[in-house]
């Protein structure tokens, strides 16, 4: 849920009664409480908005109250903008409900799928997902690179820690620095390096200080995964040169549960001997319910003894390395459901399925000439390949290597021919038919470029590509046909936004220390913290990744 702001109730409600105008009190509406009677036509008693009511309520009636305020969230099946799995078998929900109340510490079962030297050596816990998981990455490779400064005799103060990633770096990457105090050394993406961490730059920002290199397996903005091997072998070269070491942190929140299935050929992990842990997000491609990740290091020596706490007061000795402690197991649970249930083959098959839907969505994107696909997983890698020996045109090992995910923009050709129309009604207009569809724009070097991205998930099937590519070209033309009811819409706004002044955005800070652009899509907070309302329930909430 995102950051919010206490609100003081009485001012709030009192704020629209003293405007000169309104519309709220059209209704003569009391703002500050809400009365329901649908579902539960007895339990007419009102319901305070903002204040813990004094009394207690039926549980048969707060549940149906619940369920009805979640009708106007968007729907899951719709929403393409989230990694985020949100369907399981019936089974497996389950295994969750039954689970829900216990609590696990944590637990690790994938260091076999990702080539750990050996699986009894390599060490790992469950987190509440990729975000923390990458904090604890990251404090492993500060703590040994202080360690290593200390028997050398240097100071780790002056010039102190660096850690090195592309701008296109997901928000939690840039958070383990900013609260960690590691300087943060972003390597410029551009077309020429597909939009992720650009290897013919990267060997610029690493020096002596460099704590590690964080390379991610498929990028949030277009989904490629970025050269980890390659990475791998300039760092080689360059502890070969100067004697310095840099280790590597994968950060595959998605395309853990994705490349060893669709494309096992592909070294991107423990394999490679620089490569000391990998985090992954059970909750996206690894089909669980929301609220479990996983971190693994090759081996114990790659996490510093100092950061592990161990434990006597639950009836046995535990160790733990997390930043909260207690967590649901239920998550868990059915991570290891789907692990044994699936099987390889089975995880393989939706990777697989999922790759293939995807690029149906890119072919017929470009094939409508309206847009141009940025992604490159429909694009295959040198020209015309033969299929041969039992090799399928969905073989995802003929195409660039990437996420099932679709990022594309408006043609240079529709821009010139309607340049009037702005990118960003897509997205308004599509959550107008249900669909969530992110419209943002690129890292810098390259913000004036704006993207939708579709994320393609097990239950975003042909039916739905094809129902998406249709609502997607309705409202494109709609917006770019002069006469129609959208196109005077994007006019009018247009007007609007050149007459009007630059306004001062509630919920978020005033200028100050954060001022400054830290580099990437994570963009500090700027203005002061406003009285925005806290909704009743967090809307829209599905598409945080």
């Amino acid at each position: 849920m995102a950051l919010s702001k206490h609100v003081i109730p009485d001012k709030f409600i009192r704020e629209p009664h003293d405007k000169t105008s309104h519309y709220h009190g059209l209704t003569n509406a009391d703002l500050g409480q809400m009365e329901y009677t649908y579902g539960a036509r007895y339990a007419t008693n009102p319901i305070p908005k903002y204040r813990i009511p004094s009394k207690p309520r039926l549980v048969k009636f707060l549940s149906c109250f619940n369920r009805f305020l979640q009708t106007s969230d968007g729907s899951p099946v719709l929403n393409l903008a989230s990694f985020v799995s949100t369907w399981m078998p019936p089974e497996a929900d389950r295994l969750f409900h039954e689970n829900v109340s216990k609590n696990l510490v944590g637990i690790s079962i994938l260091a076999d799928l990702w080539h750990a030297p050996s699986a009894k050596n390599a060490v790992g816990t469950a987190t509440t997902g990729s975000s923390e998981a990458i904090q604890l990455c990251g404090l492993a490779m500060k703590k040994m690179w202080q360690e290593k400064c200390k028997a050398a005799g240097k100071s780790i103060h002056e010039p102190g820690p660096n850690i090195v990633m592309g701008a296109n770096a997901q928000v939690a990457l840039e958070k383990f620095a900013r609260y960690f105090e590691v300087e943060c050394r972003l390597v410029p993406v551009s077309v020429e390096s597909h939009y992720r961490l650009d290897s013919s730059k990267v060997m610029e920002y690493v020096d002596e200080n460099t704590i590690g290199v964080f390379v991610i397996l498929g990028s949030t903005y277009t989904g490629h995964y970025e050269p980890v091997k390659e990475i791998s072998d300039l760092l080689d070269e360059y502890e070969a040169k100067t004697g310095h070491y840099v280790p590597i942190h994968v950060d595959a929140a998605s395309g853990g549960f994705v490349a060893p299935f669709a494309t096992p050929k592909h070294v991107w992990d423990f394999k490679l001997p620089r490569v000391v842990s990998i985090n992954s997000s059970g909750h996206k491609f690894g089909l669980s319910y929301v609220g479990v990740g996983w971190v693994i290091w090759r081996d114990k020596a790659h996490l510093p003894k100092e950061l592990i706490f161990e434990l006597h007061y639950l009836g046995s000795v535990e160790y733990s390395f997390s930043l909260n402690f207690s967590r649901p197991a239920a998550p868990i649970i059915t991570q290891y459901f789907n692990l044994i249930n699936l099987g390889f083959e089975g995880y393989r098959t939706v990777a697989l399925n999922d790759l293939k839907n995807a690029r149906l969505l890119s072919r017929a994107l470009e094939g409508g000439k309206y847009y141009t696909v940025l992604s490159d997983i429909h694009r295959k890698i040198a020209g015309p390949l033969e299929i041969s020996n039992g090799i399928s045109e969905d073989d995802p090992e003929l195409y660039h290597l990437g996420l099932p995910v679709v990022s594309f923009r408006f043609s240079d050709e529709f821009k010139e021919n309607y340049p009037e129309v702005q990118q960003r009604w897509i997205q308004t207009l599509l959550r107008a038919k249900g669909w969530i569809v992110p419209n943002y724009e690129l890292p810098p070097a390259l913000e004036q470029v704006e993207i939708l991205r579709v994320v393609v998930k097990e239950n975003m099937t042909q039916v739905l590509v094809d129902q998406f590519v249709a609502d997607l070209l309705e409202v494109t033309e709609s917006l770019a046909h002069a006469g129609t009811p959208l196109h005077s819409l994007n006019m009018l706004d247009q007007v609007r936004h050149k007459r009007s002044k630059p306004e001062h955005h509630a919920g978020a800070l005033e200028g100050g220390s954060s001022e400054k652009s830290s580099g990437t899509y994570a963009r500090p907070c700027r203005r002061k913290w406003a009285s925005t309302p806290l909704r009743e329930f967090p809307r829209d909430a599905l598409h945080h990744e």
